[in-house]
């Protein structure tokens, strides 16, 4: 396995995403698989008329990243120098990326807004701790790349606290570290998944289970059960469902944008724990619009 993978596959995964991000509506998914392939579409904000969902992507085109897929260049870049983590560098290349005037020109999450906000606000006097008290898939973001760059759990409990100060937020970011951990390590993906989810507690650790018990592999169902939007407690258990039952990384990342909604948070997980475990083909991994965010 390679380690790198696991970038390059969260990275393909939401790019493969974008164009149908936050479309809630399955049948009209299923419509639209009709007229071409459902990944690395080009935003169209007619395909979300008088259908549930947000149409977010306004600018961008076929194979570029979602504001996820940023944020994990973030990580890349914080990371890829001296493979070390600080605060206050993770703060100043946030809010270069993200902040007024900065680099990144597209959709803002909550906790991304919330943040900025609050680094503009406070500055230096901002603690550790400075992240909204979100449960949201945002907080999944960091985790290919601590994972690449050999940082530890407790960096990474670290990072997701910048921008989500939540118990969810970081066990879910914790359960697929675990699991890319195992994987490395040599267990199957089975065990993997069930060594990520002792990360788990509460409400989240009882959906987890409930979706490595499902028999038979069905994503749509999944995404129907556990819920297609952007909390954690909903995201991660159609992810650990998902990879229980497929080992097909292309089929992994149509079947993400079939089951609707936050298709890209979930593409952060589902992404790097395929990548690692199956390799990104070629054949993807050249539909990225920006081949330089690619590693190794």
């Amino acid at each position: 396995m390679n380690k790198l993978d696991a970038v390059n596959g969260a990275l393909v995964a939401d790019a493969a995403a974008m164009g149908l991000h936050w479309l809630y509506d399955q049948g009209q998914l299923a419509r639209v698989a009709e007229t071409g392939d459902v990944v690395f579409r080009a935003p169209d904000a007619s395909v979300y008329e008088n259908h549930k969902g947000y149409f977010a992507h306004a600018g961008r085109r076929a194979g570029d990243l979602s504001h996820y897929g940023e944020a994990l260049r973030l990580f890349v870049d914080l990371l890829h120098s001296d493979q070390t983590y600080s605060v206050d560098k993770h703060r100043a290349l946030f809010l270069e990326r993200f902040g007024p005037g900065g680099s990144f020109v597209g959709y803002a999450d909550r906790p991304t807004k919330a943040l900025v906000a609050r680094i503009l606000a406070e500055g230096d006097d901002l603690p550790d701790l400075s992240g909204s008290d979100d449960d949201q898939l945002p907080a999944i973001t960091p985790v290919a790349a601590f994972f690449a760059f050999d940082l530890s759990a407790s960096d990474l409990k670290t990072a997701v606290g910048v921008s989500a100060d939540n118990p969810v937020a970081e066990q879910g970011a914790l359960a697929v570290f675990t699991c890319l951990q195992s994987l490395q390590s040599g267990s199957d993906m089975p065990a993997a998944l069930a060594k990520g989810a002792e990360q788990t507690t509460g409400e989240l650790a009882q959906l987890m289970r409930q979706a490595l018990e499902m028999k038979s592999y069905e994503p749509l169902a999944a995404a129907n059960r556990f819920g297609m939007p952007c909390h954690i407690p909903q995201g991660l258990p159609v992810v650990w469902h998902m990879l229980n039952s497929c080992q097909d990384f292309e089929t992994l990342l149509r079947d993400n944008v079939l089951c609707g909604g936050d298709s890209c948070g979930r593409a952060m997980a589902l992404g790097a724990i395929a990548g690692l475990a199956h390799g990104v083909p070629l054949s993807m991994r050249n539909r990225l619009n920006q081949p330089e965010a690619l590693l190794g």
